[in-house]
């Protein structure tokens, strides 16, 4: 004979039970916390190969469609540009009706708009699909770390923030390759249909396993919703065409039409206790300079990612096939300190370790900046090594820290905001290099090399002020 059903209202106990124990910072109970936290990586390993192998197929893609590098290129901005527009209304939307909804939303919407990148006949519609998909990448990374809290327990939080920095860095470094490797032997459009099945398995594992979260009674805020997307895209594409050298007007003209939208979307924000662009967390000392420090650490990473290439093919005379690898040693070692870093953020101040990560990121920059002509790979691979050392002690404390500042109920705000500081710092530094680039030739990439030994100096010593500021949460 079966055991009785569980009624209604003992589902909704147990449901408001576990609702409760993940607001109060003890996670989900095994093996449901499993089941979660399998679904968070490989959403997030999604995202993040899809960005990286898009870059790669991009010269295959346009010589597919005939088309030029100017209009191909959208393929790879119209995905970044709808992520960076719409993270803080998703995550504002995630803390309305639940983390869970917005996750396995952005999930669904993600795999099917990957149905649309394969059966896409134009460059206009693979681009379309593309801008979809990045709505849905947006849906899952604007609210991953808020997700990631309420699966497991506070005294956690770190390590697993380490092993997501990890899981990050392995997709970072496996991307490039496998979409090398697979260019090689199938169609482009295979790159997209692999996100197809895993993104259906991901469904079906998130379902029953991702924790529910307390929900906001206010409504959403649709006009705060367009300022914010507005403001923050034109920042984006003015950073982008100052450092192309676009004719001043354009960028000017991007400029002036950002800054009153910017002006309302805070004015906005000052007369709500739950704002979207979430001024409320930014008062807090803690958090504001965790911002500041992700925006500077990630604008060095872009500056060295962009430069690096440049340097090893022609003026170290590299062969093409040679510099992925020499790309690889910095990735590698995040992928190894990361998970390392995080379980030290449980038990140290995350400032420090985020100091001494960022001064030896700041080295690292220096050491590369003084490679010369008839550099050999071992002096190319410690110091790339370096780098990946100080930025993965860096990441996962600093990540750790931004959420401890927050309050429980903010952590969908806060989850938006750690994705916008690292798409604007991505930004800046990629549009520095252009610059130097532009402006000094090869020797721009040196020259960027050295401004992101700046900028990490500049990050480690805001990591290292924030010892003053209270303890997590």
């Amino acid at each position: 004979m079966s055991p009785p059903k569980p009624s209604a209202a003992c589902v909704q106990k147990r449901r408001l039970q576990l609702r409760a124990a993940a607001a109060a910072g003890h996670g989900l109970p095994a093996p449901r916390r499993y089941f979660a936290w399998a679904t968070i990586i490989v959403g997030l390993s999604l995202a993040v190969l899809d960005g990286t192998i898009a870059n790669v197929a991009l010269p295959t893609i346009a010589a597919h469609f005939h088309a030029g590098a100017a209009a191909s290129i959208w393929i790879v901005n119209g995905y970044q540009l709808a992520i960076v527009m719409t993270l803080l209304p998703l995550a504002a939307l995630g803390e309305i009706f639940g983390y869970r909804v917005v996750y396995l939303t952005g999930i669904a919407l993600f795999t099917v708009a990957s149905v649309g990148c394969v059966l896409a006949e134009s460059l206009a519609q693979l681009t379309a699909a593309r801008i979809v998909q990045g709505l849905g990448a947006a849906g899952m990374m604007s609210v991953n770390i808020a997700v990631l809290r309420h699966t497991v327990a506070r005294e956690k939080f770190g390590a697993a923030v380490g092993i997501n920095a990890l899981v990050v860095a392995v997709a970072s470094t496996v991307g490039p390759a496998f979409a090398g490797f697979a260019l090689a032997v199938v169609d482009w459009r295979w790159l997209f249909a692999v996100n197809i099945p895993l993104g259906i398995i991901t469904v079906g594992l998130g379902i029953p396993s991702l924790p529910d979260s307390q929900r906001a009674t206010h409504r959403f805020d649709w006009p705060s919703a367009v300022l914010s997307a507005a403001a923050i895209g034109l920042i984006v594409t003015s950073i982008d065409s100052f450092g192309h050298n676009l004719p001043w007007y354009a960028t000017a003209a991007q400029i002036l039409a950002c800054v009153p939208c910017f002006v309302f979307l805070v004015r906005r924000a000052r007369s709500s206790a739950r704002p979207m662009l979430p001024l409320d967390l930014l008062r807090i000392p803690a958090f504001t300079l965790a911002v500041c420090t992700s925006i500077a650490s990630f604008a060095t990473q872009l500056l060295a990612f962009v430069a690096l290439p440049f340097l090893f093919q022609l003026v170290l005379h590299y062969p093409p096939e040679q510099v992925g690898l020499m790309m690889m040693p910095w990735p590698l070692a995040v992928a190894v300190v990361a998970p390392l870093a995080g379980r030290m953020s449980d038990a140290y101040p995350p400032a420090i370790l985020g100091g001494v990560g960022l001064a030896l990121l700041a080295l690292g920059m220096a050491a590369l900046g003084f490679i010369g002509p008839g550099a050999s790979l071992p002096d190319i691979c410690w110091r790339m090594a370096l780098c990946g050392l100080g930025f993965g002690l860096f990441q996962a404390p600093n990540n750790r820290a931004m959420f401890d500042a927050a309050p429980m109920d903010r952590s969908g705000a806060a989850s938006g905001m750690l994705g916008t500081a690292r798409l604007t710092g991505q930004s800046i530094g990629a549009a520095l290099v252009a610059l130097m680039l532009g402006q000094a030739g090869l020797a721009g990439a040196n020259g960027a090399l050295f401004l992101g030994t700046g900028f990490a100096t500049l990050a480690a010593i805001t990591s290292l002020s924030r010892l003053p500021f209270g303890k997590p949460r």
